[in-house]
């Protein structure tokens, strides 16, 4: 064994990463099954789309669209946070997320199960998305063919989710794949070897232990360009892959930094489409699935 392998290079309050890349995950969140949520009367389903992988998906139908009969709800394709190494479209957490999502946004979700890393590194997690928003739009689903309007697709995801995101708009304009009308981004987790301006002392050596674990085969590090898309020979942004971008974070948050030049350099791009900025005050990074009910967590639902 190497030496020091067991060396611990990340210990934080969810997982502990050791050097031999093996993880620790501490937080074990309670598993929710699919069906009717009493308080929001949203119903939900999973739906296996490869038993060898493991991918499946959560899809939420809430009750409006029995409101105004004939009018198809647009799609929404939601992709979990946590690092890339923890939580699942089953936690209670994003359970209880995207039943509220789907009945105040009027919204069909789609969530996504993608494999996680280190046990299953980047690109696996990218290409689970992937397949995953090509199912979402092609209908094969009865309830997205009945419900949904395919031609109203979003794209939404918090820390890690939020990367996913904009890998999804790069590989949609890249790949001829599907029109993505809007993407949001919730606190999306970028980094890169040079710490830049408002970034704290450990955002760099944090971001770069955690994406080292999720890409190790990564030929940059965390200057890939997945991780940085604004380091040297990342693919251009106005490449960018939808008509509208929100990019969500929080005034505490280790990663608003990188949020905010994430959206600087897209405002600053040859990009056609629409982005705007919102931050919230004196919280931190994914406040609103650990205080769903507070006032900026509502705040930020209704933006």
């Amino acid at each position: 064994m190497e030496p020091h392998a067991d060396e611990v290079v990340f210990d934080g309050p969810y997982f502990r990463i050791y050097k031999n890349g093996k993880v620790d995950r501490l937080h074990r969140p309670l598993l929710v099954a699919a069906g009717v949520d009493d308080a929001t009367v949203v119903v939900s389903k999973d739906v296996v789309l490869d038993a060898g992988t493991g991918l499946f998906v959560r899809v939420f139908l809430p009750k409006v669209q029995d409101q105004e009969t004939g009018k198809k709800l647009p799609v929404l394709v939601y992709f979990h946070g946590g690092g890339f190494i923890i939580e699942s479209a089953d936690s209670a957490t994003y359970h209880n997320y995207l039943n509220s999502v789907a009945a105040v946004a009027g919204v069909l979700v789609v969530s996504v199960n993608y494999r996680l890393a280190p046990e299953n590194p980047l690109p696996a997690g990218y290409d689970d998305s992937w397949a995953a928003l090509q199912w979402a739009v092609s209908a094969q689903d009865d309830w997205i063919a009945e419900h949904g309007d395919t031609a109203r697709v979003f794209v939404a995801g918090d820390s890690a989710g939020g990367n996913i995101v904009h890998e999804m708009l790069l590989r949609a304009s890249s790949n001829k794949g599907p029109r993505i009308e809007g993407a949001i981004m919730l606190h999306p987790f970028f980094g890169g070897s040079t710490a830049i301006d408002g970034e704290s002392d450990d955002a760099v050596p944090k971001g770069s232990k955690l994406w080292a674990v999720a890409c190790p085969g990564a030929a940059n590090g965390v200057d890939d360009p997945r991780m940085n898309p604004t380091a040297p020979g990342a693919p251009a942004l106005e490449k960018l892959g939808c008509e509208r971008l929100l990019v969500c974070t929080a005034q505490e948050d280790w990663l608003v930094a990188r949020g905010r030049a994430y959206y600087g350099a897209v405002a600053a791009s040859a990009w056609r489409g629409s982005a705007a900025w919102h931050e919230t005050e004196g919280e931190g990074h994914v406040f609103f699935l650990r205080d769903p009910g507070c006032d900026k967590a509502k705040q930020l639902m209704d933006r």
